[in-house]
């Protein structure tokens, strides 16, 4: 890996906030930390998408909003909507979750339709996509699968986790996920990143965004490591 500023890893965070009871006061406080670090983007539902955006007036930090989180069994439509939706309220990126049942089902006409549709309307309006496989769920096969259609596709990013599943981000996924896209799509690494070691495994391994509640302990940790 190499040699990076603080201000470079800062810039490869989403800095997230999905808990269902977080209140207005916990929203200011992400998004100021976001200003004063400069985190590329906050992670957060698509419901207080307006609020965030708001406290980042001209910051330059992004708006991520989470669709169909964090189970991803919605349909096409419904994620079509809140994507749109979410994008009306002020958001600059889109993270959404694929239906995992269809891929397991072998459905891929209908995986693809639906990465399609999504990316199509993030792209019409200049919002980067994200695309969440939730790879705890899955066998090797199915996330290389899952790749190879955004291979296709081409959203700006594809995505191990939501965090709320029964596993977080593996080095070995986002580097089977790396491998398939090439420089086609970028890989973002979420979900367990609590610590710099993990986080310095999974920019290794290929991620170029890390979405992490932990963020500010990762910084610490690495200044501490630079000395």
């Amino acid at each position: 890996m190499e040699k990076m500023t603080k201000e470079q890893l800062a810039n490869m965070f989403d800095h997230t906030l999905l808990k269902p009871f977080a209140t207005k006061e916990d929203f200011q406080r992400l998004c100021e930390d976001s200003k004063k670090y400069g985190f590329k983007m906050v992670a957060v539902n698509s419901a207080p998408v307006a609020l965030c955006k708001e406290y980042l007036k001209g910051s330059g930090v992004h708006v991520g909003a989470a669709v169909s989180f964090p189970l991803g069994q919605t349909t096409i439509e419904c994620k079509v909507f809140e994507t749109k939706d979410a994008i009306a309220n002020g958001a600059d990126e889109i993270d959404y979750v694929i239906n995992v049942a269809e891929l397991k089902n072998k459905n891929y006409k209908y995986i693809k339709e639906e990465m399609e549709r999504i990316v199509s309307v993030c792209r019409e309006a200049g919002v980067i996509s994200k695309v969440i496989f939730e790879n705890c769920y899955l066998t090797k096969e199915e996330i290389q699968k899952a790749a190879q259609i955004a291979k296709e596709v081409k959203p700006d990013f594809i995505k191990t986790s939501t965090g709320f599943g029964t596993g977080g981000a593996a080095v070995e996924d986002v580097k089977l996920m790396k491998a398939v896209v090439g420089g086609a799509v970028k890989v973002k690494a979420a979900g367990g990143i609590r610590d710099w070691k993990t986080c310095k495994a999974m920019i290794e391994a290929g991620a170029e965004r890390i979405g992490t509640s932990s963020s500010l302990k990762i910084l610490e940790e690495f200044q501490e490591e630079e000395g």
